[in-house]
């Protein structure tokens, strides 16, 4: 998946503000993606993470 995937998928999901991380991932349809990319390759999971506008201390916190 490219990056322009990932951001048309996160994109899609309205109200992210209001949700957790695994809501935002669960509803941009990502939550898989984002398991298998999240030791396999960190800059991925933090593309993902960032089209999901997740801070970055959080981004940190997941990723490390």
């Amino acid at each position: 998946m490219d990056k322009f995937e990932i951001q048309k998928r996160a994109n899609s999901v309205e109200g992210l503000s209001g949700m957790t991380v695994n809501e935002r991932l669960w509803a941009s349809r990502l939550m898989n993606y984002f398991e298998k990319v999240r030791t396999e390759n960190k800059e991925i999971a933090k593309v993902i993470l960032q089209a999901l506008r997740v801070d970055e201390k959080s981004i940190n916190q997941i990723l490390n």
